[in-house]
């Protein structure tokens, strides 16, 4: 059992930048490929980006690519996603998960999953 938790979420202008983190306590998540999702009232889970256990392989959704980042420091056993010029339409409940094997963008493909930080843009 791997149990994801985030945090770095909160409440920021348009224009700035967060940092989520996503740790896990007891097993390694160097294993695990994790990926970043989000979710805003109303709509669906969406895909944002996912790196593999080793770092190797990295995959962004095309809108998102160049304001946000992932990356992980497997030594801290920790996974990160830098915001930056963050939008209101960026407002959303934003989730971590992990999976064995190879990255995907697909949410059903992930057997573990964190409850959540809640990240809000204001205009």
């Amino acid at each position: 059992q791997v149990q994801l938790v985030e945090s770095g979420g909160g409440l920021v202008q348009a224009g700035g930048s967060l940092r989520l983190s996503c740790t896990t306590s007891g097993r390694t998540l160097v294993s695990y490929a994790v990926g970043w999702f989000r979710q805003a009232p109303g709509k669906e889970r969406e895909f944002i980006a996912a790196k593999t256990g080793s770092g190797g392989s990295t995959h962004y959704a095309d809108s998102l690519q160049g304001r946000f980042t992932i990356s992980r420091d497997n030594a801290k056993n920790t996974v990160y996603l830098q915001m930056n010029s963050l939008k209101p339409e960026d407002t959303a409940a934003y989730y971590c998960a992990a999976k064995l094997g190879v990255v995907t963008a697909q949410v059903k493909q992930y057997t573990y999953w964190g409850q959540g930080t809640q990240v809000t843009v204001s205009s």
